[in-house]
């Protein structure tokens, strides 16, 4: 077991989330401490995310955002904690009940992560044809579906070179949707998007969660992505390796009273409201 002693008395982060403790969450993570050996990344998270939200993992660089959300895919394996999905330890879980749960996940990396050789159409197509025994003529109607779905629709056969960075994000966001999963995770989605491209992109994730009813987390340090889309958030601080707060970003704002806090989200100056 990983331990930091001199973090082991930190107090409970704040908890302006209003999330009925009665309801099941969808996610659940319990005395999570994240390492990379004896380095400790995260001390000790405790959070909740309900079914259909968005939810920001946010705060400064270096501070484990990323990180936190490879361990909620399974990438990584906790030094210490659980995490649970609909109740579910996934984290204690066998090699197949944890093959399972992660086929429900879909995962949008930063870069898109598409293959450069195949063109969206294939791209989408790969996780149809290696995890359903759909036949290729229902593979190619879902794969219309899922491109249209993130306003592609009419680039099928277009390589991702002959294709904006916007637009490259939104057909690995259909290749994320490809299998119908419970839980999309986002890794840094606006990142190297023009201002433009990245409203779009935000507008698309609300689309998705109230249409399809998703639960969606989102690693972002973008501002205007933070109030424009997210329900709740945890705030990791790298200097205590604790979270801080964990709530709303705008009741984060305006009621956490944590200067770290206020400092990431009024960057550049004013408040941003929702």
């Amino acid at each position: 077991m990983v331990s930091d002693p001199q973090q082991s008395k930190h107090p409970e982060p704040i908890d302006l989330s209003n999330t009925d403790p009665s309801i099941q969450p969808h996610i659940e993570v319990k005395d999570l401490t994240m390492a990379y050996g004896s380095f400790v990344i995260m001390n000790d998270l405790n959070f909740r995310i309900p079914r259909g939200q968005v939810f920001i993992i946010m705060g400064g660089s270096g501070c484990g955002k990323s990180t936190l959300l490879r361990h909620l895919i399974g990438a990584l394996n906790p030094a210490k904690g659980d995490i649970f999905y609909e109740g579910e330890n996934f984290t204690q879980a066998s090699d197949e009940a944890r093959a399972a749960r992660m086929r429900k996940f879909g995962v949008l990396f930063q870069s898109g992560a598409l293959w450069s050789s195949m063109t969206l159409a294939e791209n989408v197509a790969l996780p149809l044809e290696e995890y359903t025994d759909l036949k290729p003529g229902e593979i190619h109607e879902l794969v219309r579906l899922k491109l249209a779905l993130v306003g592609l629709k009419g680039f099928e056969d277009f390589y991702p070179s002959e294709i904006s960075g916007g637009m490259c994000k939104r057909a690995g966001l259909a290749r994320a949707m490809a299998l119908d999963p419970e839980i999309l995770f986002f890794d840094e989605p606006s990142a190297g998007l023009d201002p433009v491209s990245s409203k779009l992109l935000d507008d698309l994730i609300i689309e998705l969660k109230e249409s399809l009813k998703t639960t969606i987390v989102v690693v972002t340090h973008e501002l205007a992505s933070i109030f424009a889309i997210g329900d709740n958030g945890i705030f990791l601080d790298p200097k205590t390796r604790h979270a801080l707060a964990i709530g709303s970003p705008q009741a984060l704002l305006d009621k956490s009273g944590i200067p770290a806090i206020e400092e990431f989200l009024t960057r550049g100056g004013g408040e941003t409201k929702n």
